[in-house]
C-alpha cells in the first residue's frame, strides 16, 4: 500500500497538507517589501539566503480574513517551475504520513478553497486535513506574473 508524507498547517483553524517532496524549506516568517502593481494575494518579496522571492499570502488567496502574524507565523517555500516562491501560513507544525485508504477525493464542496487545488482529504483518528497542491493554486497567467516580476 502507498504511503505519502505532508507537511501539515494552518490557516485559521483549519487544517491542510501538501506534499512534502514539493517543500525546499520552512521558514520563520519575515517582513517583505511590497511590489508595486502585484497581484493582491502577492504579500510582496523577501531576501531569502541571498535569493530575492516572492511571498503569497494563502488566506488573501483563498479568501480567508487576515491575521496578524506571530511567533508561529511561518513561511514555506517551493520551488515553483524555476523559481523558488514562499506562501505565508499561520503555523506549520508537523510533518504527517498518510496511506491511500486514508485519502478521499475532494468534495464538490469545499469553503474558501477551489478545488482545483485540492488533491484529497486526508483522515488520521479524529482530523481531516485538506491536502492542496501549491502549484496549482495560481494559474498559468498568475505563474507568468509572479515570475516576470520585476524584483
Amino acid at each position: 500500500m502507498a504511503e505519502s508524507q505532508y507537511v501539515i498547517f494552518k490557516l485559521g483553524k483549519e487544517e491542510y497538507g501538501i506534499d512534502i517532496m514539493n517543500v525546499k524549506e520552512i521558514g520563520p516568517y519575515q517582513e517583505s517589501i511590497e511590489v508595486p502593481n502585484a497581484p493582491k494575494f502577492v504579500q510582496g518579496i523577501i531576501n531569502f539566503r541571498g535569493e530575492v522571492i516572492p511571498i503569497i499570502n494563502l488566506k488573501r488567496r483563498f479568501n480567508l480574513p487576515d491575521k496578524e502574524t506571530d511567533n508561529n507565523t511561518r513561511i514555506i517555500i517551493i520551488n515553483l517551475k524555476e523559481k523558488q516562491v514562499g506562501f505565508i501560513v499561520d503555523e506549520a507544525s508537523e510533518t504527517m504520513r498518510l496511506q491511500d485508504k486514508d485519502i478521499d477525493p475532494a468534495p464538490d464542496i469545499v469553503g474558501g478553497v477551489d478545488k482545483r487545488y485540492i488533491t484529497g482529504v486526508g483522515k488520521s483518528d479524529d482530523r481531516l486535513i485538506i491536502l492542496i497542491d501549491l502549484e496549482k493554486i495560481l494559474s498559468e497567467e498568475e505563474k507568468e506574473k509572479i515570475e516576470n516580476m520585476d524584483v
